[in-house]
């Protein structure tokens, strides 16, 4: 296994919630965890180096529970990795969202045995060329 497809820290959590500016209040205001930014109904918290993934869903739609993003050198490899061993992917890396600073983030998704979602995520900068 190369460096770059070993999973390497929690990257992200990902938490539905129902009102996309209650939960920004109480994660910024109550518990004082460090807002890094909003994109639409999107919001995203520092947790001691860990990202914090709030989404909004309407509430007929909400149900406990997280999605758990596991950092990789190089999502790609990682991915052709896990698929030749046989690990079932919903799609091929992709391109999530690019920052201001021009860092892409790509990811990955696919489900434990137990059918809980997980996901490959990878940070590249403008000069990084291997996405």
């Amino acid at each position: 296994m190369t460096d770059v497809t070993r999973l390497t820290s929690v990257g992200q959590i990902a938490l539905h919630v129902t009102d996309i500016e209650d939960a920004e209040r109480f994660y910024r205001d109550v518990l004082v965890l460090r807002h890094l930014y909003t994109f639409g109904q999107l919001s995203f918290f520092d947790c001691g180096g860990t990202r914090l993934y709030l989404q909004a869903v309407p509430a007929d739609k909400w149900t406990p529970g997280s999605i758990v993003y596991f950092m990789v050198g190089d999502v790609r490899a990682a991915h052709a990795r896990l698929a030749a061993e046989g690990l079932r992917f919903d799609a091929a890396p992709q391109l999530i969202h690019r920052h201001e600073d021009g860092t892409e983030e790509w990811m990955a998704f696919f489900c434990d045995p137990a059918g809980n979602m997980l996901a490959l995520m990878s940070q590249f900068g403008r000069a990084d060329s291997g996405v």
